[in-house]
């Protein structure tokens, strides 16, 4: 196999005691490094959490670490002992015969990771493990070891689950990502690390296709990882022949005679490539190819690789001849959107590399990590194998694709009448794509006629589908004279949906609504669901899609990635029902989601607009919006204050007002001006009842609670000496009237 020559096999064992030892690798790749070490000729192999437990000789051990591809780490397995509380894990680890592995002189670092209930800080645990071994060391030797924490002589690890403690000696030393052919700072941004790479080709099934004379290539190598790796695979070099410090180099057992052997052996089983180089790896970045050629150079496979700069579609020119003949595999590690593009140009590069994909020959596999499940609609076909990883951080998948499948392509036509082939990931796209097509031309009518120019098209109408798409329509000119933009924002997802299927099912629908529309594919924003328990993240100025709209005189820049709409689409009547009862009226407006009704208010010549808002932050958020609506808005007058203190003043003052409006805010655990956290079911009453003080004779409060799960208490809220009506239904616009999600709207009115 390609992990190691067949020959070298039968000596992996050798005389001596069996040694328990385990092989740390990257969560997802147990099977894969098992799998690895069992064709090393390495026994009693078994996949666990995090890693391999496998039974050998020393020789087995120095040819895991010198030859494991997929390993992260080689460890010894010391000694197991109890350790339900610091004392006992003390006592268990001085009773280990220290002075078999560490000898004198030598340097020492150990670290610890897990906890109990008795042991809860790592930085202890390894502490008193740390404290137990030298005082053995120093009875054995008379005096203690030295501890380097960088670059120790021995690296020890302890594991903690439960009660019990397990330790080891590092054998590999630093991670085996190291090859150690890479020069620290003259690297490409976000590399692959080797061991990953590896893991890749491996679940890919390269090992084996080099059995085969098989052709590899990556058309987005960067600094040339996986190109690297499936050189070194396909020449049987071991991936460790580079490196010059080992852990077991320390060891009181290291038989540097059998060490050699095994180094002899590696080098031996080298083999160099027969004619023209079947691996081919490129990259539209001259530079960064050319810091692949060199790390190739310096891993010994520079004649193994043939580099050359192009975009990835144009790949397909370079396949000729020999390369068109055979077997395959195409692999790569393109750019996220997270570290490397935005995700609005993101499309540009999996549009290159779906053409790549569609010129390699029949029969070529295609291997992918990548962390967005979408990038199936892009190449059109469905992965044969797909494994969750971690990309440093990032949770990631490798999908790995079988061209023998047949590319899979919707036939449709625009709303403009232009006929295109869309590729889909999911055969039942083709239904969503005829309703989205019958919508989107009945909303377009629609829109025409009420002469609204940002709407809602789409909104789960068929649950599977469960998103909702949004229309804008920039006032800024292009060269088309109109800019249009799509915002598809996921529904909430039960645990029970597959993320995975969630993700291909929105890149679907962002093909196939950017062809129906007939809008550019990177101004169609993807915004996937996320937990209250896990939080918004915060987009990067990269990931933000602005765009400026007009309503009824109303102009507003909305980032399209934030979940908190500066214009929401769904208030819209809303804000026509407060210009015609704003004129000559004092206007308040409380919390900074009110921005939109009060400037909408200012620009139906309302007296006077107040906004109030606890934060600063906010405020200025909201000054973008007062300052491009012209005279009338900037007279806004904004107040940096709790809503509900500002209140009390205004009422001491004996200040009233005709219109007062108020967003409840949504942020749940936020504590209000009393100190108890804010609720919006249980204290909305409290706050309207409060509010209602400001109201003069003949005014109106409206009050907007965008948490549709909120009941409003409108019994409740009649029996504060005011008309309370539920305005819910009646200000939704008709673009929602499918919505499940409908925004409370209460009015009160004095009586």
């Amino acid at each position: 196999m390609g992990t190691k020559p067949r020959n070298a096999k039968g000596r992996a064992a050798s005389n001596g005691k069996t040694l328990e030892l385990f092989a740390r690798c990257a969560a997802g790749f147990e099977k894969v490094c098992a799998q690895e070490l069992k064709d090393l000729g390495l026994a009693r192999v078994r996949p666990l959490k995090g890693g391999v437990s496998f039974f050998g000789s020393q020789r087995d051990a120095y040819v895991a670490c010198l030859w494991s591809r997929v390993a992260t780490r080689v460890q010894l397995v010391i000694a197991r002992v109890e350790a339900r509380d610091a004392n006992e894990l003390y006592h268990g680890c001085s009773r280990i015969p220290w002075g078999q592995h560490i000898p004198m002189g030598a340097t020492i670092a150990v670290e610890a990771h897990g906890t109990n209930k008795s042991l809860r800080n790592t930085k202890f645990t390894a502490l008193k493990v740390k404290d137990a071994l030298c005082d053995c060391l120093r009875k054995t030797y008379g005096q203690r070891p030295n501890v380097n924490t960088h670059n120790p002589t021995v690296a020890i690890n302890v594991a903690l689950h439960e009660q019990k403690a397990t330790l080891y000696l590092n054998l590999s030393g630093e991670s085996l990502h190291r090859r150690g052919y890479r020069i620290d700072g003259e690297q490409s941004a976000a590399p692959l690390k080797e061991t990953l790479a590896a893991g890749m080709l491996l679940l890919a099934g390269w090992d084996a296709l080099t059995d085969e004379d098989a052709a590899f290539v990556d058309p987005l190598c960067g600094s040339g990882t996986l190109a690297i790796e499936a050189a070194l695979i396909a020449s049987h070099t071991a991936p460790g022949l580079l490196r010059e410090r080992w852990g077991f180099l320390g060891w009181s057992q290291h038989n540097q005679n059998l060490w050699d052997e095994v180094l002899r052996d590696a080098h031996a089983a080298v083999r160099s490539p027969e004619g023209a180089p079947r691996i081919a790896a490129s990259d539209i970045d001259k530079g960064v190819l050319e810091l692949a050629r060199q790390n190739a150079q310096r891993a010994g496979v520079g004649n193994w690789v043939r580099f050359f700069a192009d975009d990835a579609c144009n790949l397909g020119k370079h396949l000729r001849g020999a390369w068109a003949q055979g077997s395959g595999l195409m692999a790569t590690n393109p750019p996220y959107g997270i570290r490397l593009l935005s995700p609005t140009t993101l499309h540009q590069a999996y549009a290159s590399l779906a053409e790549a994909a569609q010129a390699l020959p029949n029969g070529w596999r295609i291997c992918v990590i990548t962390p967005d499940a979408g990038i199936d609609s892009s190449l059109g076909r469905l992965p044969s194998t797909c494994v969750s990883c971690y990309n440093g951080p990032i949770p990631t998948w490798i999908r790995v694709y079988d061209t023998t499948e047949p590319h899979r392509a919707h036939e449709l036509v625009s709303l403009d009448g232009v006929r295109q082939s869309v590729p889909i990931a999911l055969p039942n796209s083709a239904q969503f794509a005829a309703r989205l097509r019958k919508v989107a031309r009945d909303r377009a009518r629609w829109a025409r006629k009420s002469g609204v120019e940002s709407y809602r098209i789409y909104d789960a109408d068929l649950p599977e589908y469960a998103f909702s798409l949004d229309l804008y329509t920039s006032i800024d000119k292009g060269e088309e004279n109109e800019l249009r933009y799509v915002r598809i924002a996921e529904h909430r997802r039960s645990r029970a949906i597959d993320s995975q299927l969630a993700m291909q099912r929105m890149a679907d629908g962002s093909s196939l609504a950017a062809a129906i529309l007939g809008i550019p594919l990177d101004h169609v924003l993807v915004c996937p669901w996320q937990s209250k328990e896990a939080g918004h993240t915060q987009s990067s100025e990269e990931s933000r899609m602005y765009v400026r709209v007009r309503e009824d005189g109303l102009v507003a820049t909305i980032d399209l990635s934030r979940p908190d709409q500066t214009l929401p689409l769904d208030q819209r009547e809303l804000r026509q029902f407060v210009a015609q009862h704003a004129s000559h009226k004092r206007v308040a407006g409380l919390f900074s989601p009110t921005a939109p009704l009060l400037v909408r208010a200012a620009l139906a010549n309302a007296t006077g607009c107040t906004l109030v808002d606890a934060s600063p932050r906010h405020l200025k958020e909201a000054q973008p919006l007062i300052r491009q609506n012209g005279a009338a808005a900037k007279a806004c007058k904004t107040v940096c204050d709790d809503p509900r203190k500002w209140i009390g003043h205004e009422i001491a003052a004996r200040r009233a007002y005709d219109l007062v409006l108020c967003v409840a805010p949504e942020w749940r655990g936020a504590k209000d001006a009393g100190g108890s956290e804010w609720d919006c079911s249980r204290d909305h009453v409290g706050l309207l009842s409060l509010a209602s003080k400001l109201i003069a004779p003949k005014g109106m409060l409206v009050f907007v609670c965008p948490d549709p799960q909120v009941k409003l208490r409108i019994h409740e809220i009649g029996a504060l000496g005011m008309q309370a009506h539920d305005m819910s239904t009646q200000m939704l616009p008709p673009d929602f009237e499918r919505s499940r999600d409908v925004t409370r709207i209460a009015m009160l009115e004095r009586r």
